[in-house]
């Protein structure tokens, strides 16, 4: 393809996957050490300003990076160097502006915000959050451009410096505001501050590449000819280009940080009310805490299960997302049987994946608790936000299969109702049932998005979902791998109590082992009762005929 720093579109997906699956796991990790840094307080302080910064983010940038890659691609392909570089100026003045606009928003307004959010104390870490704005959207910009190239390296390695650098700066500031005493909501404010450090380190490794891009741009001129525009491009129509292409992806992913901002402004103003007018609904008011720490404190113990719950789904769903361009492929090729069958084994297996993981976290809600986060407070909402994985993973394939269909809207619009959903239970279910309340209207509200993801899909193509296939074996492989994790916990328990003093380490290993005999046992009984066959690991891309292998070994897979 010319130079030998560009990418093959296929290769240079592969990159940016790789390094999206590596920000993704680092993003998930550290909110365990974090917690075991600041305690709970630390990361309810966290967890409310960090949906914020995402969700005004997005409304700056997301689908920039794409709709300049497209436009600048296409100038490329024309031969018009002048009108690429047009594009990617006019792209970074609008970026720095809405970083402004948004910095401006976040940094003046940080305290009107806090009490929002019901506490004031959390205007810090909303100032100190506000600066990435100013960095990221021209980073945006950046990207954009070189992914107008095909050059999709400088993105890749950027992410994952950005990463590295995001997560060091929350554990290592975090760390150090806590051991000089300054408290959980410094310790909260540099913890966010890493999205600034990380963001510079980002910009800084992309200016570096900047130079490749001119022979890259001058090979991809020399194959179509340099071509000369009399009439510029005006700056009005290059930005309602840019704006066509990456307001509809701005306002999909604007869907999904909304769930956290709904919890954000809505969990401790309702437990306020909550502990003001009932008699103390539950806990133990400790009376040198403030309102304002106590509503804190369970606001964090909430959200604990959260990255267990992401790093559930992001295993669960690896697979099953394979299928999704294998649809998108039968879609241009008008073979809608084949598209109804690929759906419905996207979805058995989404559910194949989901269920035990769900399951398995709920039996394993308090050994996991104290492994990870020292104590076993909140382990009936861990195990009752345990079940959201089943409802998210199918959530995630099904909007897969919506948007192979050339139905991009549907999945947003879905994933809306259900924060809708989410906002009207929180009010309800946090008065009544506190944390235990905002854990269930989570399930709920997922559970609502993709009921209506599924309704679609049977509404643009014939999936014929076979019950005991899709359903009873399933359920039935579940049941049995529940009960054998419990007994597996329950017997470790009891046998290891005398032998591992420290509480902590004897949940690490019962919970680990449990897990381990779960899968296993899981996997033999789908396999020997034929919820999986042959024919069905056949569709699977890649990882099908290595598992195939593996099983036929065995002797434990059915035609």
């Amino acid at each position: 393809m010319g130079h030998k720093d560009r990418q093959s579109f296929v290769t240079g997906a592969a990159i940016l996957g790789l390094a999206a699956l590596l920000s993704k796991m680092m993003g998930v990790i550290y909110r365990i050490p974090y917690q075991n840094i600041t305690g709970d307080i630390g990361l309810a302080v966290y967890n409310k300003v960090y949906p914020l910064y995402s969700m005004l983010l997005i409304l700056a940038t997301a689908g920039f990076p794409i709709a300049i890659s497209k436009i600048v691609s296409e100038r490329l392909a024309l031969g018009d160097k002048a009108g690429a570089r047009r594009i990617f100026i006019v792209s970074i003045y609008v970026l720095t502006l809405t970083g402004f606009v948004f910095f401006t928003l976040l940094f003046f307004g940080s305290t009107i915000l806090a009490k929002m959010m019901g506490n004031e104390e959390l205007s810090i870490a909303i100032k100190s959050v506000s600066f990435a704005l100013l960095i990221v959207p021209t980073m945006a910009a950046l990207r954009g451009y070189y992914q107008g190239h095909q050059y999709m390296i400088p993105t890749a390695y950027s992410q994952v410096i950005e990463q590295i650098v995001r997560v060091s700066t929350i554990l290592i500031l975090s760390y150090w505001f806590m051991n000089k005493g300054y408290g959980v909501y410094y310790a909260g404010a540099g913890a966010v501050f890493g999205a600034v450090t990380g963001a510079v380190f980002a910009f800084i490794l992309l200016l570096f590449y900047w130079k490749r891009t001119e022979h890259i741009t001058n090979e991809l001129t020399l194959e179509t000819g340099i071509m000369e525009i009399e009439d510029k491009e005006s700056i009005i129509h290059i930005v309602k280009r840019i704006l066509y292409y990456s307001l509809p992806i701005a306002l999909g992913s604007l869907v999904l940080p909304l769930f956290g901002v709904v919890d954000s402004f809505s969990f401790s103003n309702i437990l306020n009310y909550a502990v003001i007018n009932t008699e103390n609904i539950f806990g133990v008011y400790i009376k040198h805490q403030t309102l304002a720490q106590y509503v804190e404190y369970w606001f964090g113990i909430y959200t604990r299960g959260q990255p267990l719950v992401q790093f559930t789904a992001f295993f669960a769903t690896a697979l099953s997302l394979a299928l999704v361009p294998a649809i998108s492929e039968a879609q241009a090729k008008k073979r809608f049987t084949v598209i109804a069958e690929r759906s419905e084994l996207t979805l058995r297996l989404t559910l194949m994946i989901g269920l035990p993981a769900s399951i398995g976290l709920a039996v394993l809600a308090i050994p996991v608790n104290i492994m990870l986060y020292k104590d076993s407070v909140g382990s009936t909402a861990l195990a009752i936000l345990s079940f959201t994985t089943i409802f998210s993973t199918l959530g995630i394939t099904s909007s897969g299969i919506l948007q192979g269909l050339g139905q991009v809207i549907l999945p947003a619009r879905n994933l809306f109702i259900g924060v809708i959903v989410k906002l009207i239970l929180n009010i309800f279910l946090i008065y009544w049932f506190n944390i235990n309340g905002a854990a269930i209207a989570t399930v709920l509200a997922y559970m609502v998005a993709t009921t209506l993801n599924v309704m679609a899909i049977n509404q643009h193509i014939d999936v014929k979902i076979g019950f005991m296939n899709f359903f009873i074996k399933p359920i039935i492989a579940t049941i049995m791998m529940g009960i054998l994790v419990y007994a597996i916990k329950y017997g470790l328990t009891i046998g290891l109590t005398s032998l591992i003093a420290s509480e902590r380490l004897l949940m690490a290993v019962v919970a680990l082992i449990s897990v381990g005999g779960g899968i296993i046992a899981y996997a033999l009984s789908l396999f020997i009762s034929g919820a999986i066959t042959k024919k069905d690991l056949n569709q699977i891309p890649k990882y099908g005929a290595k598992v195939i292998q593996l099983t036929e070994k065995m002797r434990i897979l059915k035609d």
